[in-house]
């Protein structure tokens, strides 16, 4: 307050006395008046004045108008009018015209005036969350000059109020209500309050996506027509971005809520591109640079790939290729869609080869990436789409071992077109590293080097290429082209940098010959190359050619750290000492130090995208830059090394490899026994499931015969009754009857249970052919060739331990050579006690191959005893089958017999004259007598 009060008293043009008492007879009325007209009155003069005399209106009036927010709530007019004029107070936006004299001194003063005054505001932090419950009215005349409000103070001191909202009970979600508002004017306005209060928060960034943010967002930017949408469509893509960038949380959750999918209509922008107004072009282009951010390489590689995936299955990929393949494209939205195309298939092999498959309109039809590249080596194109056409051939190449072989593969005799109709991608490389523009030089150079990185195949295939100079001479390799072009210097006359060619050459050679022995041979074959690069590296050069000099002793170094010694002339010793005689090795370490101290390698070791003020800036690859650092220190112990410590290194490797090819044998073998022992444990499982069926059948045998058995037991019961009453007709015709079907229906049912039983036999049989042929035999002969393989590698390995204690004891410790030795001995330590740990790990995973060996033998053993079980059952089973059938057979019997005499009687009845009622007629008789019964009974009870 008091800094504000010197401001005021040093001002040059105050205001007039009687508009300071003007002010302060106001800040009476509202601090005094008890009437709520006159103090609405003050505050809104207060509000008129506040634009002009912001500083004395802020000084005299901010307590009064705090403590009108504070009592006077439930008058709407007097609040708008208080938050108006805090808002002229604190806003730095300037609305009134002043004159170009007065301009600088105002802006000056302006954005000074605005923090302090926001400062005094905040210091009382019930002020924000006051201001935030006035956000709750509805009131238009409180709600939005409520939401300015707040904004500037965000614009003001972002972080401290942005710490006051976070603590506040519901801050953010009753910030999120401005959204929904149906007024556009507030729900605009919020979208402003949002951004502010998201910009460099992750917390607050968090909590507003899980408040249904995204959601909101996207539909109005769908309601406001996409990209073809006005200012409105760009603060919500400004606000998705602010929510989205570099913040992991919040790009899952856009990626996991399906989000993704309704990025695609954004860029349906049609075939009539003519109507490519300023602000279209700047909604497609944050359009473009919220995609980017999703696929962003510093992002986490599983986040990316995911999203990378989402984009290519809802079309979004397909999309942007239509656009890039389109024509009237403004320049700035088709250079942005290449690098949005870059890193949305960068490392993502179905997006990868999808964009190998995409056509240009053209006739006839050309790769999206043959024209691409015409561009790339285009000197008339603009340089930030050559730059952008680079990043996206590199991000297609981009651990795409199958596109690296296709574009190798152009530039192979076997796949060039004859009739030169069409251009190819290996062609339009080759042009431009050999055009007289450096940057298609340099651009071609890095393009091609992409195509061998990480790959040793093309490496070797690229040393089949031939190149036809010129008619009448024989062709020469493409490796030898480059050499000849690299020593010819600046006798060839180029357009644009001086270097930028040699270096894009040395980069691409380094490229080429490290990781592969064959390459560095063949390279080493023209004996003019040794001596070029010696002689470079010894010349004492310009600043300028201090970069060269140290691509020079990087390839040197390379040549000799990947040599296989198969060349005599230039064997690893023999270059080293050329190293020492004409060079020296202190000399060759620090001209090799040149490439890591440039002032533009740290700026491409940063990000992949080429990104270059100006084209004499392009001339370090961000992928060159690991390659160098992974280099440097190895060449740099390979130049001080002698040559009995590079034999005794070799024999070391030697036998390393040894080693792992006996390792990777183990891993081969375990593998095939891990496949072995599925196979077994599925057959296994299918035994358990036969058996549990079998167990089924069993059970449901058993109680069929119960039935019987129980049936059987019945029919002897009725059998005795009827032995008992033999003399009874009707009884003995009912027993006829009954014991006739149960008969049948029992010589039925044993015939179905001798078949069950026959299948029940045919089960069990298999089941047991089965468990015989199991290979337990196989898997335990495999397992006792692995323990005498196990005991071979550790005899191996003692051996190796010997010959590096041998090694280190033999090799002299004399001054500076001592600590290399020491550092040689701890590598080659530190690589045996790798193996060492790797031989335990496969020993603990023998360990437990043998443990499950086990556990499936107790299962089998297991399964064994279920069938020597149910082969008891089974013979009790046809045991009780057996007797049933002779009880049953000895029913029939007595059951014939029975019916002999039933039949003999009758016919005694009927002889001697007594006549032989039906069973239906003695039903019926016994019908009318319980009928005659009961009208009886009935009549007495009516008498009763």
């Amino acid at each position: 307050m008091n800094f504000l009060r010197g401001v005021m008293g040093g001002q040059s043009a105050g205001p007039q006395h009687t508009e300071a008492e003007t002010i302060q007879k106001l800040c009476d009325r509202v601090a005094s008046s008890t009437l709520l007209d006159d103090r609405r009155n003050a505050v809104r003069a207060l509000k008129s004045l506040s634009k002009k005399y912001r500083l004395e209106v802020g000084i005299q009036a901010m307590e009064h108008l705090i403590h009108v927010l504070q009592t006077d709530r439930s008058d709407s007019e007097i609040i708008g009018y208080a938050l108006d004029t805090l808002y002229n107070i604190i806003s730095n936006d300037e609305e009134e015209e002043v004159d170009d004299v007065e301009e600088e001194n105002s802006t000056r003063q302006s954005e000074d005036l605005g923090s302090q005054f926001t400062e005094i505001f905040i210091k009382q932090q019930e002020n924000v969350t006051l201001l935030l419950s006035l956000l709750e009215e509805f009131d238009f005349h409180v709600r939005w000059p409520g939401v300015k409000l707040l904004t500037s103070l965000l614009k003001q001191l972002g972080p401290q109020v942005q710490q006051i909202i976070l603590v506040s009970p519901m801050g953010v979600s009753r910030l999120m209500d401005l959204l929904a508002d149906s007024r556009e004017v507030i729900r605009n306005d919020g979208v402003l309050l949002l951004q502010a209060l998201t910009r460099s928060n992750g917390a607050i960034q968090k909590i507003v996506a899980f408040e249904n943010a995204f959601e909101r967002l996207l539909d109005i930017i769908t309601e406001e027509g996409n990209s073809d949408g006005g200012i409105v469509v760009e603060d919500c893509l400004i606000l998705l971005q602010n929510l989205l960038k570099n913040n992991n949380s919040n790009q899952n959750f856009f990626k996991e809520g399906s989000y993704i999918q309704r990025m695609k209509p954004w860029f349906e922008v049609g075939d009539e591109n003519s109507g490519w107004s300023a602000q279209k072009v700047t909604n497609l282009h944050l359009m473009l640079q919220l995609v980017r951010v999703l696929v962003s390489p510093t992002n986490p590689p599983g986040a990316t790939s995911s999203c990378q995936k989402a984009m290519f299955q809802c079309g979004l990929l397909q999309q942007l290729c239509t656009i890039l393949m389109a024509t009237g494209v403004p320049a700035d939205i088709l250079t942005e869609t290449i690098n949005t195309v870059s890193e949305v298939i960068r490392g993502c092999q179905v997006n990868q080869d999808y964009f190998a498959s995409v056509n240009a309109p053209s006739n006839p039809p050309r790769p999206a990436i043959v024209v691409l590249l015409m561009s790339m080596v285009n000197e008339r194109q603009p340089f930030v789409l050559r730059c952008a056409v680079l990043y996206c051939f590199q991000c297609f190449l981009y651990k795409n071992q199958k596109g690296q072989g296709e574009i190798v593969s152009t530039l192979l005799p076997s796949t060039i077109d004859a009739t030169g109709n069409s251009v190819s991608a290996g062609q339009l490389l080759c042009g431009g590293l050999f055009s007289t523009d450096s940057l298609s030089n340099w651009c071609a150079a890095v393009a091609l080097a992409h195509a061998l990185q990480e790959n040793a195949t093309q490496k070797e295939q690229l040393l089949r290429v031939q190149l036809a100079t010129s008619i009448g001479n024989p062709p020469v390799s493409l490796l030898q082209q480059c050499t000849n072009i690299l020593s010819q210097g600046d006798k060839i006359d180029r357009r644009g940098s001086k270097i930028q060619t040699r270096v894009g050459l040395l980069m691409l050679l380094c490229t080429w010959l490290s990781n592969c022995p064959i390459a560095v041979t063949h390279f080493l074959h023209n004996s003019a190359n040794v001596p070029f690069l010696t002689g470079q590296i010894a010349e004492n050069l310009g600043e300028e050619e201090q970069l060269v000099q140290g691509l020079c002793a990087l390839l040197l170094g390379i040549s000799i750290y990947f040599n296989d010694n198969s060349l005599e002339s230039c064997m690893k010793e023999k270059l080293k000492q050329l190293i020492e005689k004409r060079i020296g090795k202190e000399n060759f370490i620090e001209k090799l130090g040149f490439i890591s101290k440039h002032e533009l390698y740290s700026r491409a070791s940063q990000k992949p995208q080429p990104n270059f003020p100006s084209p004499e800036c392009m001339i370090f690859d961000h992928e060159f830059t690991k390659l160098v650092k992974e280099l440097e220190g190895v060449i740099t112990k390979a130049i001080y090394k002698s040559s009995e410590e590079d034999k005794k290194e070799e024999e070391v490797k030697k036998t390393l490899e040894q080693h792992d090819n006996i390792v990777s044998h183990y891993k081969n073998m375990i593998r095939e026994q891990d496949l072995q022992l599925e196979e077994l444990r599925q057959q296994v499982s299918t035994l358990k499931c036969q058996n549990e069926q079998l167990q089924t059948a069993v059970t449901q045998q058993v109680s069929q015969i119960q039935q019987h058995k129980d049936q059987y037991n019945l029919l002897k019961v009725q059998l005795g009754k009827d032995n008992q009453h033999q003399g009874s007709y009707s009884n003995g015709a009912q027993m006829n009857g009954v014991q006739l079907e149960e008969i049948g229906r029992l010589r039925e049912e044993i015939e179905e249970l001798k078949s069950n039983q026959e299948l029940l036999q045919s089960q069990l049989t298999e089941k047991d052919s089965l468990i015989e042929n199991l290979e337990l035999a196989t898997l335990k002969s495999q397992l006792n060739s692995q323990s005498v393989e196990i005991t071979k590698l550790q005899t191996e390995k003692q051996e190796l331990l010997q010959k590096t204690k041998t090694f280190a004891e033999s090799v002299p410790v004399q001054g500076d050579g001592e600590t290399v030795i020491a550092a040689k001995t701890t590598d080659v330590e530190g690589r045996l006690s790798a193996l060492l740990q790797e031989t335990k790990e496969l020993k603990n995973e023998i360990k437990a191959l043998s443990e499950e060996r086990t556990a499936i033998k107790e299962q089998l053993d297991s399964c064994n005893s279920t069938v020597a079980i149910l082969q008891n059952e089974k013979d009790k089973l046809e045991l009780e089958i057996t007797d049933s059938k002779k009880e049953q057979d000895d029913l029939l019997v007595l059951l014939a017999e029975q019916d002999q005499k039933i039949f003999s009687l009758k016919r005694k009845l009927k002889d001697l004259g007594y006549p032989i009622v039906e069973e239906d007629e003695l039903e019926s008789g016994d019908q009318e007598d319980e009928d005659d019964e009961n009208e009886d009974a009935d009549k007495d009870q009516d008498s009763i």
